[in-house]
């Protein structure tokens, strides 16, 4: 028995890290989303055209970021999932890259939410979106 729990003591001690929860990608808060889209509203409009992303303020973090890939939709959190959510954590948008605005300046593909330019360890945190007609229904 004693050694079972000096074995299991070991382990525990060795599958530790102070990663300082970087490799968790739990930065972003877990905010509820259920909002509707209307394509046919014209603040929304190019939605109905593939690359014309669209920045929703006021839902997830800091906003969410809309974008018709072609053959379906895709919504990501405007907030850096690899930063604590600040200020400079926004994701300003110049095409179809994201950037942060900290001085890491980490970039991102709207169209696949993973990073441009160097390997990171979360990528855009992603919510469900759901197409009903005109409607498209994003939530988490």
């Amino acid at each position: 028995m004693k050694k079972m729990l000096c074995l299991l003591s070991v382990l525990l001690l060795f599958n530790c890290e102070n990663d300082d929860n970087l490799n968790n990608c739990n930065f972003l808060i877990d905010v509820g989303v259920n909002f509707t889209v209307n394509t046919n509203l014209p603040q929304f409009s190019q939605l109905m055209f593939p690359n014309s992303p669209v920045l929703i303020e006021g839902q997830g973090n800091l906003g969410i970021y809309v974008i018709n890939t072609g053959g379906n939709y895709r919504a990501f959190d405007a907030a850096d999932p690899n930063h604590i959510p600040e200020a400079c954590s926004f994701m300003q948008r110049d095409g179809l890259e994201v950037t942060c605005g900290c001085p890491d300046e980490n970039k991102y593909l709207l169209a696949t939410g993973t990073s441009i330019d160097q390997q990171l360890p979360c990528s855009l945190q992603e919510y469900r979106v759901t197409e009903s007609g005109a409607n498209l229904v994003i939530t988490n």
